[in-house]
């Protein structure tokens, strides 16, 4: 299955978006990794412990990054299919996007990995490694509801809002779905208040993660439902909302004088939410280590190369429309003031200088 590949261009054009060289240094072979953006700090950790394990392993790769465009993802992908690298590695932004590319990969024997979001309308993902994505939902609305009996033990109802991920994303269905089978019963029990009366991810997603947005939305929901009430938690499915959010809250006053700050949750443990979970701003995050996931993803793409079974645990939850993706789940971790030492520093994911 593996094909040696010759030394390819040191940059080559597309979309008018330079594409980084491949590393040439090993002789299995060739990767192909496509990642979604350099705007959050998790992607470039993923892409950066997938590029080392790789190599580690004997092969070379091609990293590219499509800053969130999705035409220029499916270039970045068209293009290292032309070149023929022996395997796909791929953290899609629209991932129905991708059918007519990777029935070409297909045709020419190249597996393709789905990396941490599902690739949806294509028979030719051959596995996926991600998290246990449902169970982030359940965690972050725990440390929700965990954080509101700590903060707001007086008072009833709890004012809470909801924030979904971006609705083309398969994962966001997941955190919310996951979120809600927590929050739901204490909804209809009237311990939760969603006073704008927003649910349902139709309604509450967020296009690209973008942070920005959040901020704007979470200022509209103060303005038209709070000038009276106050908010008391919002359920963020990543840092880089949750930080528009905060931004939102704290520019009403929200954290200051005898206004406490409303339980914020996150997800990715990015540097500048764990700073914020220190200064008692945001709540928690839910860590994800992308270096376990890495390492699944390069022992998948080993296993297929060279002849062995690659490890699966799941083989019934990830349905993307066309089959049901044999899946490795890993286990994330809630992180908050608490435990963010033994989880984030003496597991050497950060040092303590890079937080405080």
């Amino acid at each position: 299955m593996t094909r040696l590949k010759t030394a390819l261009a040191a940059a080559v054009l597309v979309t008018g978006s330079l594409i980084t060289a491949p590393v040439l240094a090993q002789d299995k072979g060739t990767i192909g990794i496509a990642m979604p953006t350099k705007s959050s700090a998790r992607w470039i950790t993923d892409g950066e412990s997938m590029v080392k394990q790789f190599e580690e392993a004997g092969y070379a790769t091609d990293l590219q990054y499509a800053e969130d465009d999705i035409p220029n993802q499916l270039a970045q992908i068209e293009n290292m299919i032309t070149k023929e690298v022996d395997a796909l590695v791929i953290a899609s932004i629209d991932g129905t996007t991708l059918s007519n590319a990777l029935a070409n990969a297909a045709a020419l024997d190249i597996p393709v990995i789905a990396y941490d979001r599902l690739i949806r309308e294509s028979g030719d993902v051959s596995y996926y490694a991600t998290f246990d994505n449902f169970k982030v939902g359940v965690q972050q609305a725990t440390s929700l509801v965990d954080g509101l009996k700590q903060r707001f033990p007086d008072v009833s109802p709890w004012n809470v809002e909801l924030f979904g991920g971006s609705p083309d994303d398969n994962n966001a269905y997941f955190f919310y779905d996951g979120a809600m089978s927590v929050l739901q019963p204490l909804i209809d029990d009237g311990s939760i208040n969603i006073v704008s009366g927003q649910t349902g991810m139709d309604t509450v997603g967020t296009l690209r993660w973008d942070g920005a947005v959040a901020q704007a939305r979470m200022d509209n929901l103060l303005s038209a439902n709070y000038t009276d009430k106050t908010v008391h938690g919002v359920l963020s499915p990543y840092d880089g909302l949750s930080i528009g959010i905060l931004s939102s809250l704290k520019g009403v006053g929200y954290g200051s004088g005898d206004q406490k700050m409303p339980i914020v949750t996150g997800q990715d443990a990015e540097v500048q939410s764990v700073k914020s979970i220190l200064n008692d701003e945001q709540y928690s995050t839910i860590f994800k280590d992308t270096r376990e996931l890495a390492r699944v993803t390069v022992g998948m793409v080993q296993a297929l190369l060279e002849g062995g079974e690659p490890e699966i645990n799941d083989t019934e939850t990830y349905d993307n429309g066309v089959l049901v993706v044999p899946s490795y789940l890993l286990e994330p971790l809630p992180v908050d003031k608490s435990n963010w030492e033994e989880r984030l520093i003496d597991t050497g994911y950060y040092t303590k200088d890079q937080i405080e």
